[in-house]
Formats: C-alpha cells, sequence, structure tokens
C-alpha cells in the first residue's frame, strides 16, 4: 500500500510540474508574439526582452512583466504604458492564458480593438488602453470580459455606441471612456460613474449627462420647406405684377 502511495505522489507531482511547464512555454510563446507585433522605436523591449536565456523565471525580468512567481514563467499581467510602442492592437495574448491585467497607455497604438478580443483575454480584471489611437466600435464582446474591474479607454477615436451589454459588466469600479467619438445613450449600469468620464463625446447622451433628445433636423425642414414655398409664391407674385404694368402702360399710355 505504502510503495502505491508513493508511485501515486510521484505521479501526481510528474503531472503538475509537465502542466507548469507546458503553460510556462505558452506564456514565453505570448511574449515572443506581443514582441514581434508591436514597434517599438525606443527598442525598450528590445534592450529587455531576451528570449536566449531560458532559465526559471527569465521571463519575470522583462521590463513590463509581472509574474505569478518570481522564479515561475506564468504572466500576471504586462504593464507596457509609457514606452512609446506603435502599430496594432498586440497579438498572441490569448497564450498569456493566466493574465489577469493589461496596461497599454499612452502608447501610440491604433486600429481597432479585435472584435474576439474576449478569446484573447479571458480573464482580465484590469484593461487600460486609454491615450492611444484605437478607432472604430467598442467590440461588444466586451461584454462577456465579466472579471473586469477597470476599464480605461480614455483619449482614443473610438466611434459608435457603448454597447448596451455592457449592463452586464456589473463587477466594474472604474469606467472610462472620455474624450473618443462615441454617441448614443450611456447604458443604465454605467450611469452611476461621474459625468467627466464620458467628457468629450459629444454624441452621448442620458445619465450622467443631458437626456437624449429628438434630432433637430425633424423640426428645421419643415421650416426651410415653408420658406422656399413662401419664396416660389413671392417671384409668382411679382411676374404677375410686372405683366400686369406692362399691359396698363402699353394699351393706356398716358
Amino acid at each position: 500500500m505504502m510503495a502505491d502511495d508513493t508511485k501515486f505522489i510521484l505521479f501526481f507531482l510528474l503531472l503538475s510540474s509537465s502542466l507548469l511547464c507546458f503553460g510556462s512555454e505558452h506564456d514565453i510563446q505570448c511574449l515572443k508574439s506581443v514582441h514581434q507585433s508591436v514597434i517599438d522605436p525606443n527598442g525598450v523591449l528590445k534592450s529587455s526582452w531576451n528570449f536566449e536565456n531560458a532559465t526559471s523565471g527569465f521571463i519575470c525580468r522583462f521590463t513590463g512583466v509581472e509574474c505569478w512567481q518570481p522564479d515561475e514563467n506564468r504572466v500576471l499581467s504586462l504593464r507596457l504604458g509609457n514606452l512609446g510602442l506603435e502599430g496594432s492592437f498586440p497579438k498572441g495574448l490569448q497564450y498569456c492564458s493566466s493574465m489577469t491585467g493589461l496596461d497599454l497607455w499612452n502608447n501610440n497604438f491604433s486600429g481597432p480593438i479585435p472584435s474576439d478580443i474576449l478569446q484573447q483575454v479571458q480573464k482580465l480584471t484590469y484593461l487600460d488602453l486609454s491615450y492611444n489611437s484605437f478607432s472604430g466600435s467598442i467590440p461588444e464582446s466586451m461584454s462577456n470580459m465579466t472579471y473586469l474591474n477597470v476599464l480605461n479607454l480614455e483619449h482614443n477615436q473610438l466611434s459608435g455606441q457603448i454597447p448596451p451589454q455592457f449592463d452586464l459588466l456589473t463587477r466594474l469600479t472604474t469606467f472610462n471612456v472620455a474624450e473618443n467619438l462615441l454617441s448614443g445613450p450611456v447604458p443604465t449600469s454605467l450611469q452611476k460613474f461621474s459625468a467627466s468620464n464620458f467628457a468629450g463625446n459629444q454624441g452621448l447622451c442620458d445619465a450622467p449627462l443631458d437626456e437624449c433628445s429628438a434630432s433637430p433636423a425633424f423640426t428645421v425642414r419643415p421650416v426651410r420647406i415653408r420658406l422656399h414655398r413662401l419664396n416660389d409664391w413671392s417671384n409668382i407674385g411679382a411676374a404677375v405684377g410686372f405683366i400686369v404694368w406692362f399691359v396698363v402702360a402699353f394699351y393706356f399710355p398716358q
């Protein structure tokens, strides 16, 4: 019986070690993909992210990389803010399967936020994409990132509506979409946040901003039509008056 227990323990330890190693390889692949997909004009990642020294916990010494344990190649969060990085949204993040935080603030990233962002970063509790040039709409799939506590999209070029499905993000304690090109009503569950978190979007409305109202185009159009009609009748009247004056002057000269 003792021998069987020993075999079981050894098997369990071997399996755990294999799974840990397998997970670590995925995280290394994640960082390699990120490194290859972003433009690094200042050489910050190039000088720090050295994949040749593949020892325990070596990626934990990379700039912007936080690990679950200092001697374990498993990414907890990526904090790549204010590094002057450029390009589109980083690729390969799905391989960092245990990552809970992603911070890309104050770089020069552009293009759309991937529509499949949920599949890439499922377990995030913290996402900061602020002060970049991301454009297009906010993906509806983000409404299923239900672990999020912090979502900062401030100061980009995002357009369209805030997805109404964001009512599902019940754990949010911080939410900011100020200084974008957004329009439409603020979803009900987000109305608890300060108006400053929505400022700089001329088309946004409802609490905590002004109430949504009908487009003024519907009230202006009839007035314009009426003015055109008045102008038409004025022109007709002037023409008739001229004809009458001409006839009188011709047939009844003084």
